[in-house]
């Protein structure tokens, strides 16, 4: 029996611990304040906590906090799944004595690992578009969303500048560009450029962009607002009863093949489709890794570091909780 110190327990952390409960490993939740769940809680720093006799850390908490913990963690000589999404990226780190596979979501996290799979079937990456959104079943007559996780981390999305592939080459573009209609399940819905595509940068590619998904006016309505960020995270507040989704499409295109991917849920048990397809990705990699403590070397890894038959373990683990996974 491992133990596993989880950090944060906000929609996604706090359905990571409870998937985490129906192992045989022994949970403990740090958070600022009590959450709901038979984990053992620490309630107080998540970041400044003792974690010396954790086997693994899962950091979860939000951008800029999760970044503020992996500069605490990484002289640890232990196991770290990073969550947090933060702008500066864990490669960036210096002075590393963990192991950290980071990005380990749906996008980032899925998405890099069907790019990687595409790269070793399709020998040369032409072109790959990652599209991808949690959004409402239905859009309504204000904006359409409610934030799946971090609103801070949502608002970063539309105004990070987006850092995308074209011509073989990094370029950078302002947040919300090349804003355009795509079919979603027979639905007419938004896709604008976001910058998620992050490690997977470093990926030869001769094109390569990843698009946000939303309904038909919420983007614009919020360019057109004067609202501060804090206002936003009010009106953008996750409402459990309110149907939700979330689905993702990747693709890739050599220049004689394509295969696409399509990822779709609908939420389950009242834990919501956003927390169930980033969180199962990070649970299965939570267990894989106990199970094949050799999975990775000491260092910083990207999702796409995984071996084949890991990333295949994976997405096995989506399907058979309910997740659709499908390759058309």
């Amino acid at each position: 029996m491992a133990r596993i110190h989880c950090l944060g327990g906000g929609l996604v952390g706090s359905f990571v611990t409870k998937e985490l409960l129906k192992s045989k490993h022994e949970i403990h939740l740090f958070d600022i304040e009590a959450i709901e769940t038979k984990a053992i809680s620490h309630i107080g720093d998540a970041i400044l906590a003792d974690h010396s006799d954790a086997d693994l850390i899962i950091n979860m908490l939000p951008g800029k906090f999760g970044h503020k913990a992996l500069n605490h963690l990484k002289h640890l000589n232990k196991k770290i799944l990073d969550l947090s999404f933060s702008e500066i990226t864990p490669d960036s780190l210096t002075d590393v004595n963990a192991t950290i596979l980071w990005d380990v979501g749906i996008a980032p996290g899925l998405s890099n690992m069907l790019v990687a799979k595409a790269a070793t079937q399709l020998k040369n990456l032409d072109e790959v578009t990652i599209k991808v959104g949690g959004n409402p079943q239905k859009p309504d007559d204000n904006w359409s969303y409610m934030a799946p996780f971090s609103p801070h981390d949502v608002i970063a999305e539309y105004t990070r500048p987006a850092r995308i592939i074209r011509d073989g080459e990094i370029v950078v573009l302002p947040a919300i560009s090349d804003l355009h209609s795509i079919e979603v399940d027979g639905n007419q819905m938004d896709a604008f450029l976001s910058d998620g595509l992050r490690s997977l940068l470093d990926i030869k590619c001769n094109t390569m962009g990843e698009y946000t998904v939303r309904w038909p006016g919420h983007i614009q309505k919020y360019t057109a607002s004067n609202l501060q960020p804090d206002d936003l995270v009010e009106q953008w507040q996750f409402n459990p009863n309110t149907p939700e989704f979330t689905w993702m499409e990747v693709q890739a295109k050599s220049a004689d093949q394509k295969l696409t991917w399509i990822v779709r849920d609908g939420g389950k048990n009242g834990d919501s489709s956003m927390a169930r397809t980033t969180g199962l990705v990070t649970v299965a990699c939570a267990l894989l890794w106990l199970e094949n403590p050799n999975m990775l070397m000491r260092g910083i890894h990207p999702p796409e570091d995984l071996p084949s038959h890991i990333i295949d373990q994976v997405i096995t683990n989506l399907r058979e909780n309910s997740v659709s996974v499908k390759k058309i």
